[in-house]
């Protein structure tokens, strides 16, 4: 795995802060794209051609993941348990029953990294982010967008907790532990940096370490591959790169959001082969947009939640509501790429097709379906 440059704890906490925030309104269920259509199956980058110069793009476009399905490395592997760790807040955990699991986190990727082991017959329930075909008759335990609550998981019994501090109120976890079921808290981090960290977390707690191996390693070379892939279509010359910022908005709530440097965005414009402009211009984490910093930016492309455009009313909405949106690059050639709000920044198994669709979406719209 290429090395990559690690943030620090407060960095990280006040990125897991600004996407809690950005998910609570966040809905379950099938989202419609820059285009309108509901998104569904994508081409992939390797099927594609790309366009000789990508800044001269005009129009929208959706990153839509080619094959979403899950690909188990291990078809219900038998745990070794007891199983003791040392969770990510330095809690000592033991965990002898595998047999009902609750994987919970606000980025849906805990979940998705037990279905890929092979033990997501054992899942018993879904937080709201988790919303892929395998799980998506799963009982929902959270409300309001992300809240725990204690009573929908005490009905399901389950033996065993996997989760972070993106959840809250954080008093339900603590109930949990009284109630005496395991609960292990695994890094809260979501980046480029930290996926293969993250799996075999979450395969060491349930008991199946040389399965969380496996999927780590394929995972990891998945990511570098794709980097790669992507790296030999982007253009070489920084400054003919584009220049992306990526943009939370929730209409609704009148919420309009910049991602910068260490908030995930940035390592995932990072991995796309683009500019992270926000970083640039010194925006640190998330904070709420302003003209000058907007415009100052001067982005070739707005990378946007795809719920998040609907609830501004597209990107007519957008634009009216967001002036300064029209008033850089992006605006005036209305490249505005969106993604499903459960996989854009989700950091998992599944992180190489995302990098794929929104490659295809940033270097070959034209070859989407």
């Amino acid at each position: 795995m290429r090395a990559h440059h690690r943030r620090g704890p407060a960095a990280a906490l006040a990125a897991v802060g600004a996407v809690v925030l950005l998910a609570v309104a966040a809905c379950s269920g099938p989202a419609q794209g820059a285009t309108g259509e509901t998104a569904s199956g994508g081409a992939t980058l390797a099927d594609s051609t790309p366009l000789a110069d990508p800044r001269a793009f005009e129009g929208p476009s959706t990153a839509v993941v080619a094959d979403a399905a899950l690909d188990p490395v291990a078809q219900d592997p038998k745990p070794t348990l007891p199983a003791t760790v040392t969770d990510s807040q330095g809690t000592t955990v033991t965990i002898t029953d595998t047999s009902r699991i609750l994987a919970l986190d606000i980025y849906g990727s805990t979940s998705r990294i037990v279905y890929d082991l092979g033990l997501g017959d054992h899942v018993v329930g879904r937080d709201t982010s988790s919303s892929y075909a395998e799980i998506a008759d799963k009982p929902l335990i959270t409300a309001n967008g992300h809240e725990l609550s204690g009573e929908s998981i005490l009905e399901l019994a389950p033996t065993v907790i996997i989760t972070d501090t993106s959840l809250g109120p954080w008093d339900v976890i603590l109930q949990m532990r009284d109630a005496g079921i395991p609960v292990v808290v695994v890094d809260s981090h979501r980046g480029i940096d930290n996926i293969g960290g993250l799996v075999r977390q979450v395969a060491g707690a349930l008991g199946v370490p040389d399965e969380g191996e496996r999927l780590a390693q394929r995972t990891e070379k998945a990511v570098d591959a794709k980097i790669d892939e992507i790296a030999a279509v982007a253009p070489k010359d920084p400054a003919d790169r584009l220049r992306i910022v990526f943009l939370y908005v929730r209409g609704q709530a009148g919420v309009y959001y910049l991602f910068g440097k260490e908030s995930g965005a940035d390592a995932l414009i990072d991995a796309v082969g683009g500019v992270d402009v926000a970083t640039e211009i010194g925006w640190d984490g998330m904070k709420p947009i302003t003209d000058e910093g907007l415009i100052k930016a001067a982005p070739d492309v707005v990378l946007v939640m795809s719920k998040g455009l609907e609830s501004v009313g597209g990107i007519d909405g957008l634009l009216e509501r967001l002036p300064a949106v029209a008033n850089t690059p992006a605006g005036e050639h209305r490249r505005i790429v969106d993604m499903d709000d459960t996989e854009v920044l989700s950091f998992g198994p599944s992180t190489a097709d995302v990098l794929d669709a929104l490659a295809v979406a940033l270097y070959a719209p034209g070859s989407q379906r």
